[in-house]
């Protein structure tokens, strides 16, 4: 019996709101985070968690012709046998995967109207031209096509691309379904967040997803967004 007083003793103290100067940090008190690395050194990261539950929320999406930037892991994954072509899309020339080179601001040898799917994980952060961007990807997908994008709402800043072409943007979902609405209509848009406030800090910290319980992961807190996803697509030409 003691111990359960004493079990529940604790919970309640957990919940409690602690008094000024008395928090207890813990391995958190640092001013460097445990990882650089996003998580990927411990396991999986935090934001990958959620950018898998979302495109395996949307499998069926990935299908036909898919589109995906810098590899193809993700269509293989999700789209399997439905997938009849895959293509990839890269701003460097030296990745042997791409299938195309192109900025996605302009994009011109990339043809329109192509595509039965487009997966856009964690790139429009970028690019600074982000409307030109998503214009371009509605401008690739065929008629009834689909854009299954995620986008950074809390993140560290990741070096090697800030260093490279930039690192310009982090999002709201209010944000994106503005930039996905002014492209394929807020009718054809389906936009929401994932995180709560402690997945925010065990992302910020470098924490992997192992790190926290699956109910922590999963408690949607929508004003702590941690990662937003998108859903949109494309309408088919009026008359047609």
């Amino acid at each position: 019996m003691q111990r359960r007083k004493r079990a529940g003793y604790g919970r309640r103290r957990r919940a409690e709101t602690p008094p000024v100067g008395r928090v207890r940090f813990g391995d958190l008190r640092r001013l460097a985070p445990i990882s650089r690395s996003f998580g990927f050194d411990r396991g999986q990261p935090i934001d990958r968690y959620y950018i898998e539950r979302f495109l395996g929320r949307h499998a069926a999406d990935v299908r036909g012709r898919v589109l995906e930037i810098g590899e193809d892991a993700y269509t293989h994954r999700f789209g399997g046998g439905r997938v009849m072509q895959s293509d990839v899309l890269d701003l460097k020339s030296d990745n042997p995967r791409a299938s195309f080179v192109a900025d996605l601001t302009s994009a011109a040898d990339v043809p329109s109207d192509a595509f039965d799917c487009v997966i856009f994980t964690q790139t429009l952060q970028f690019i600074y031209d982000a409307p030109a961007a998503i214009a371009t990807l509605h401008r690739v997908l065929r008629q009834g096509g689909v854009l299954l994008g995620t986008f950074p709402a809390t993140s560290q800043i990741c070096r090697y691309d800030m260093d490279r072409w930039g690192d310009y943007w982090r999002f709201t979902t209010a944000a994106i379904r503005r930039l996905l609405g002014d492209a394929f209509g807020l009718e054809r848009v389906a936009v929401e967040s994932y995180g709560n406030v402690l997945a925010a800090i065990s992302f910020l910290q470098g924490l992997a997803a192992q790190d926290l319980r699956q109910h922590e992961l999963d408690a949607h807190d929508p004003d702590y967004e941690l990662l937003i996803v998108g859903r949109a697509v494309k309408a088919p030409v009026a008359g047609g």
